[in-house]
């Protein structure tokens, strides 16, 4: 079959790989496209490596065809339409995947589209609601709005029934996060996030925010939350040390908490597996009837992995890019 090959961070080339056979709980996907993720760009640039016996190649997300099952696996079944959240391997021709790690195409999505929902619908749901504990009612500060998180991330909050506030980086940014429900607008080029939240919190706070910054928006981000907030850190753009005022977050009662999903066993009750059992029982119904859709922000077939991963890197575009395999 053929994968993408790192041969360095600006040259992925596609090119013959060693096939793959699905493991006995794992079922086989033939990839008809393939979400970029940033944690793709830093593979590529030797900055994080894949999990422990996961597939070098890069590719956290993908949709396609289930094309074999192992025979441990009775809920699939060869021809049917799927999406799949990676550890890794999905910038390829086939992909294999355990079977508790797949999803069918929720309602009024395409093939291809899908790809991009898998990683953003687990990270949202497994750091808003199953970890923070985002409820209606509650504000929610969202770094990054435009960004393929983010963008999911205010439609699932807005269904919750939560206050979305988000900061990005242009107006074009702003007014899609404006487009997709998000109740406070921030430029981070031309306002201080945290007293633009105190102002339209009358001084209260943000409840839950999700950062992708780190280091360079630690102790801003405590400064914004409200007592008994929740930081959750799931980024690390903007460096990953910083000093963190331990009096300010006792003050708060506060909680900092840092994550990952792609590291996460698959078993387990904060595993893979039952965070896409979540997203299938929460989340799909909302895209079925329309509150949640996928935001695309383009396009590219697969060969063309380099240039979806500049695209990626420059901030040039809002939502999900996706690779396409013929």
């Amino acid at each position: 079959m053929h994968g993408i090959v790192t041969e360095a961070a600006d040259r992925l080339i596609w090119s013959e790989i060693p096939d793959v056979t699905p493991a006995q709980d794992g079922v086989l996907i033939k990839v008809a496209a393939a979400g970029v993720n940033r944690a793709d760009l830093l593979q590529a640039a030797g900055r994080y490596p894949p999990p422990p016996g996961a597939s070098e190649v890069l590719g956290m997300e993908v949709s396609g065809t289930v094309a074999q099952v192992g025979p441990g696996v009775s809920e699939w079944a060869v021809g049917q339409h799927v999406c799949a959240l990676l550890a890794g391997g999905g910038y390829a021709e086939f992909v294999a995947v355990p079977a508790a790690q797949l999803l069918p195409i929720p309602d009024g999505v395409d093939l291809i589209d899908a790809a991009g929902l898998p990683e953003v619908t687990c990270t949202v749901w497994s750091n808003l609601v199953m970890t923070a504990g985002l409820t209606d009612g509650e504000l929610v500060l969202l770094h990054g709005g435009a960004s393929g998180v983010g963008s999911n991330a205010i439609q699932i909050c807005k269904a919750l029934g939560a206050r979305v506030a988000v900061t990005a980086g242009s107006a074009s940014k702003l007014e899609l996060c404006r487009e997709l429900g998000a109740d406070i607008e921030i430029s981070y080029r031309d306002e201080d996030f945290v007293a633009r939240i105190r102002e339209e919190t009358d001084g209260a706070g943000a409840d839950v925010i999700l950062d992708i910054m780190g280091a360079a928006y630690l102790d801003r981000n405590i400064d914004a939350l409200a007592t008994d907030g929740r930081l959750v850190v799931i980024g690390l753009q903007g460096g990953v040390k910083g000093e963190l005022n331990l009096g300010k977050l006792i003050s708060k009662r506060a909680r900092v908490i840092g994550t990952a999903l792609r590291g996460r066993p698959v078993d387990g009750a904060f595993g893979k597996g039952a965070i896409v059992r979540a997203v299938a029982d929460a989340v799909w119904p909302m895209i079925a009837d329309g509150r949640v859709k996928p935001v695309i922000g383009a396009r590219l077939p697969i060969q063309q992995a380099g240039e979806a991963h500049r695209l990626l890197n420059s901030g040039e575009v809002a939502g999900k890019v996706l690779l396409t395999v013929d």
